[in-house]
């Protein structure tokens, strides 16, 4: 790979992303992992929770390839869903309604301005209650898979939640035996109301708490809706301030439909300098 790569750094709700328009397979298949450990890496090279590729699609406005920033693949993430919504509307790839394909199918999604409404995976494979021992003690959680796997704890008040060893305690769960070998995202959720909640997560991929995760705000509403804590729609309010709404229709059973909507950010566009990738082929 010899010529330099334009690229855009966006942010939904503070999950920072590196975005590629790869419809030239500028990166190819074989080395994107690399690139993604590569470029993601904070204060030496751009630096993000994640790369993502927009690539060719017969079917639908495009396909995706997205990279954790250790460089393994995820199914979906709902932050990154709407940052690649938006920009391959900014970059004319489709209109301001639009679907994608992603590893967990494909995802229907609305553009307006900044704001952009993302239909999510349909969740499965809830378990409510599950006892986990953790260092000589157990623990109840939930356990529910929005297009990745989620692990929820529900926390007593905001309080608790704000002394939560999120990295500590996350890296546990996401590594538990009852878990592998895919592991787990981990959710420390808190109520604020009839229709609010506030969240804390552990990412697997990136291996620390994000600022947000769309997947895990999706997970703490449907399974709050279905425990009977909270009411739709949801508002998820994320450590970087920002609030996702999760809408569905809740009876008291995981539902088919669930949409998030929340603000993609565009932070900046660059080029990325040949020597920047080169090394991590």
């Amino acid at each position: 790979m010899s010529a330099a790569i334009d690229f855009y750094k966006m942010s939904g709700s503070g999950n920072d992303f590196i975005l590629v328009d790869n419809r030239t397979n500028t990166i190819a298949a074989e080395i994107a992992p690399n690139v993604a450990r590569s470029l993601c890496r904070r204060k030496v090279s751009v630096g993000a929770d994640g790369l993502i590729l927009i690539e060719n699609d017969r079917e639908v406005d495009f396909s995706w390839r997205f990279f954790n920033a250790d460089g393994s693949s995820a199914e979906m993430c709902g932050n990154g869903g709407r940052c690649v919504a938006r920009l391959a509307n900014m970059l004319g790839i489709c209109g301001p309604s639009l679907s994608f394909r992603t590893l967990a199918g494909i995802i229907g999604a609305e553009v307006s301005g900044s704001r952009v409404k993302l239909q999510m995976t349909a969740p499965y494979d809830l378990r409510l209650n599950q006892e986990l021992e953790l260092n000589g003690r157990r623990v109840t959680g939930h356990f529910v898979n929005t297009g990745v796997p989620h692990t929820i704890f529900v926390l007593d008040n905001p309080e608790e939640l704000e002394k939560q060893d999120v990295v500590g305690q996350g890296r546990k769960v996401r590594y538990h035996s009852n878990f592998a070998p895919a592991g787990t995202n981990v959710n420390f959720v808190a109520l604020l109301g009839e229709r609010a909640m506030a969240i804390r997560t552990y990412e697997r991929g990136v291996e620390d708490e994000t600022l947000a995760c769309g997947t895990g705000a999706t997970a703490v509403a449907v399974v709050g809706a279905v425990e009977g804590i909270v009411e739709a729609p949801v508002d998820v309010h994320t450590r970087s301030g920002e609030t996702l709404t999760i809408y569905f229709d809740a009876d008291g059973e995981l539902p088919e439909e669930v949409y998030m909507e929340g603000e993609a950010t565009v932070i900046y566009q660059g080029r990325l300098w040949a020597e920047a990738v080169e090394f991590a082929v």
